[in-house]
């Protein structure tokens, strides 16, 4: 560390460090973060176009249904169940905001789940549809079935994302169906050529896609503001 401005200071280097320190270091790790390791390199550092191994089932994305009897049965796109309007909040923030506003009342029922597992979101094994066992829950309206709502609060991984979409969607029929996705992003991302200081936080803007032919209830998102990760996907 500098003790004065303009200081010039060697940076900390390991080239120096002998096997007795990496080997204390390692010694640190916890077997749930060697765990998280190997399935790392076992899983995301294969060869292209080589299969997943056997062992790597972690890394599956399980969804869950109770749409039946309140029997929990795996995703099937052989029938998918007929669904008007998907309301998705991805994310803490949107999360909240669904169970302050709208979950609050006794209107819903949870009819799914998805399960899944990588470096920063590990659910349980356990079929059982509760909060406690998953962070990606699915609510029914109860007066109408035929609107859905996710609350995804959990990290959905770049390579997981896709299949994330693929066995969610995969099990609703897509004729007549409107999505609308909830998201957050900090105002320190927002690209405007106006002070953020003045902009009103929190603020919402909207996107849409052409098909969408409703008015919607907040101004669009300005170039050249992107969305990322699940809400994007």
């Amino acid at each position: 560390m500098a003790t004065f401005f303009g200081e010039v200071v060697v940076a900390p280097s390991r080239a120096g460090v002998d096997d007795e320190e990496w080997a204390e270091e390692a010694r640190e790790d916890t077997p749930e973060d060697r765990e998280i390791r190997r399935e790392l390199e076992r899983k995301r550092y294969r060869p292209r176009g080589a299969p997943p191994p056997l062992s790597s089932l972690l890394w599956e994305i399980d969804v869950l249904w109770t749409l039946k009897s309140g029997a929990s049965t795996e995703s099937s796109a052989d029938e998918p169940f007929v669904c008007s309007k998907f309301i998705v909040a991805v994310g803490h923030n949107a999360a909240a905001f669904l169970s302050s506003f709208i979950l609050d009342s006794v209107c819903w029922e949870v009819v799914g789940v998805v399960k899944l597992w990588n470096e920063w979101c590990r659910t349980s094994n356990t079929t059982t549809v509760l909060p406690t066992d998953s962070f990606c829950l699915f609510y029914r309206l109860i007066s109408d079935p035929t609107v859905l709502l996710c609350q995804c609060s959990c990290y959905v991984a770049e390579d997981q994302q896709f299949q994330w979409l693929e066995k969610v969607f995969g099990c609703m029929q897509k004729e007549g169906l409107q999505v609308t996705i909830l998201s957050t992003c900090p105002v320190a991302d927002y690209k405007t050529q106006e002070s953020t200081l003045t902009l009103p936080s929190p603020f919402l803007k909207a996107l849409k896609t052409k098909e969408y032919k409703e008015q919607v209830c907040c101004p669009l998102l300005e170039q050249p503001n992107i969305v990322r990760d699940l809400p994007a996907a």
